[in-house]
């Protein structure tokens, strides 16, 4: 018996894309939805596409905003450590080889990735991705940086990094006073609006007006 047809998968005059549920494997056709809207599978009810209210725009600007907060991030001081007189300035890059010279090169190569590789190329290639779609342009490897976005997203651990730097903090309280730098109130802008960025992101959307499924 055929699966009712949904309300909600009732979207816009746009071409819909075949898509097959990732609950039941039902194949459908769905249409892009009006903002704010998502379209829902026939069958089980599972969300299929969404598209967020702002459409485009509003993760193109979260992203835009994003990759100018990480450079920031990583062009300034992140903190100043004053010892008995002495004082260390480091920046994010700089914990990194710090960590490498005292003969932690794994950890070192953990927190350049999560705190500046990840989260930079997860940054790029959604921006690359969302202009492309947005100003109708086929840019080169388009798909194939839309494809890795899902593989970035577990390695922009900027929350994890950050509480990394509290910890320290606290223990390094009693040994030195902190001063802390322009980039760490950079870092700390960086993780709401990043946040806001990825759950603005519809990846199935991008799939969809590229004209092509998601490669499951």
């Amino acid at each position: 018996m055929a699966c009712p047809m949904d309300n909600t998968s009732q979207g816009s005059n746009t071409t819909a894309a075949l898509m097959a549920c990732h609950e039941c494997d039902s194949l459908q056709r769905v249409p892009v939805p009006p903002p704010g809207r998502a379209a829902r599978c026939h069958c089980c009810g599972n969300v299929l596409l969404r598209n967020p209210q702002g459409g485009l725009d509003k993760p193109i600007a979260l992203y835009t905003a994003a990759l100018i907060l990480l450079v920031l991030a990583n062009a300034f001081t992140f903190l100043t450590l004053d010892i008995s007189g002495r004082k260390e300035i480091t920046t994010i890059m700089g914990a990194s080889v710090g960590l490498y010279r005292t003969g932690m090169g794994e950890i070192a190569v953990v927190v350049l990735i999560t705190s500046i590789l990840g989260p930079g190329l997860l940054i790029v290639s959604s921006l690359y991705a969302l202009l492309s779609v947005r100003f109708n342009r086929q840019l080169p490897a388009v798909r194939s940086a839309l494809s890795w976005i899902s593989h970035l997203e577990p390695w922009g651990m900027l929350d994890v990094f950050m509480l990394g730097v509290l910890v320290s903090f606290v223990k390094l309280a009693g040994m030195a006073t902190l001063h802390v730098g322009p980039s760490l109130y950079a870092f700390v802008a960086l993780i709401p609006v990043s946040a806001a960025a990825s759950a603005a992101f519809e990846p199935e959307l991008l799939w969809q007006r590229l004209g092509i499924s998601h490669p499951r």
